[in-house]
């Protein structure tokens, strides 16, 4: 036992009092049950200042911050989830979606993280977890436009197209006016070759938002496909109307004018798809198509021909595997001529 020495007010006499330690000085299992709440305020202060430093787009210190909190209380979800978030900021969507899966499970009921867990997933290709994940968002709140666009679409990235057209279907009756998973179900229904579904999905798009150059560009596309060249070339001017430096635009341009055989201009628009996208590989390969359809109508001007195979070598080196440029490059190599020339050029 200590004894406690207290002097009564308004007496002059001091009473004793005895006091047990343990009254005085919290045993061991006292202290835990006051030091878990403390840690808790501590935690949660930290995830504050974390998302206030997110906000003054100060990543690491925001880092810091919801690590602090989750060595303080690990099973705070809201320090994953901000944790989670720092990290998708910062770029690293691997540890994005760790952390954004510490908060799923540990509140499953998080919408929000659920939708981040998916999204993240999505970025690394990992669509498996992807769909998992965006199903559990859907799960959490059926109506979401968001949640089920973005599954449809990681459904169609994964190549489970008819999964994809469900889900496509399903965001369009959550949303009736967002013209995406129309212009998206319009894409599925060419890759399955069935275009007029195709014309009608892109059309149903555009009535929603008339201002959509690469809906109009895919649509072009389709049409292309039914040898619809009047009305393919009326949607591609439409598109470069809205954006003259789509280079998309320009090459498919070019590939109407050529099946129409308007070749100068046909070249015009694939030199222009070239300049606006460099790596465009389509767009050199055709420009080599028009100048050797060029060279045939004029045997006689052999830069055209020699002008072609320059823009199909160019293509190749850009993508390799097109075997009918390939092909095309060895029927139309020029014959070497001097003997010498295979000597000098032969290592």
């Amino acid at each position: 036992m200590s004894v406690l020495r207290i002097r009564k007010p308004g007496r002059g006499g001091v009473a004793w009092l005895a006091v047990g330690l343990g009254a005085m000085v919290a045993g061991s299992g006292c202290a835990e049950r006051h030091h878990e709440p403390f840690a808790a305020v501590r935690a949660k202060a930290a995830v504050r200042e974390g998302h206030k430093r997110l906000a003054d787009d100060d990543v690491e210190a925001a880092l810091t911050e919801f690590q602090e909190a989750i060595e303080l209380h690990p099973t705070l979800w809201e320090a994953h989830s901000g944790l989670g978030t720092a990290w998708e900021r910062k770029g690293d969507y691997e540890a994005a979606a760790q952390a954004f899966a510490q908060a799923v499970r540990l509140n499953p009921f998080s919408f929000e993280d659920a939708f981040a867990l998916a999204g993240a997933c999505q970025k690394l290709a990992r669509f498996a977890d992807a769909v998992r994940a965006y199903l559990h968002a859907c799960q959490l709140q059926p109506n979401d436009f968001d949640a089920r666009f973005h599954l449809a679409v990681c459904y169609h990235q994964a190549g489970e197209l008819s999964d994809a057209q469900a889900a496509y279907t399903q965001a369009s009756q959550i949303d009736p006016s967002h013209p995406a998973p129309f212009s998206n179900l319009g894409v599925l229904q060419d890759t399955w070759g069935h275009y007029y579904e195709a014309i009608h999905a892109y059309n149903e798009s555009l009535e929603r938002d008339p201002h959509q150059p690469m809906v109009l560009v895919n649509l072009a596309t389709t049409l292309l496909k039914q040898e619809r060249f009047a009305a393919a070339r009326l949607a591609l001017d439409r598109a470069l109307e809205m954006d003259e430096t789509l280079a998309p635009a320009h090459e498919r341009m070019g590939y109407c004018l050529f099946r129409e055989r308007r070749f100068a201009e046909a070249l015009d628009h694939y030199r222009r798809a070239g300049e606006l996208a460099p790596q465009m590989a389509e767009a050199w390969a055709g420009a080599g198509v028009v100048l050797m359809a060029m060279h045939l109508e004029d045997p006689q001007n052999t830069d055209l021909r020699t002008e072609a195979l320059e823009k199909w070598h160019r293509s190749l080196e850009i993508t390799a595997d097109q075997p009918r440029i390939r092909s095309l490059v060895e029927k139309y190599q020029l014959p070497v001529e001097d003997p010498l020339t295979v000597l000098l050029d032969t290592p």
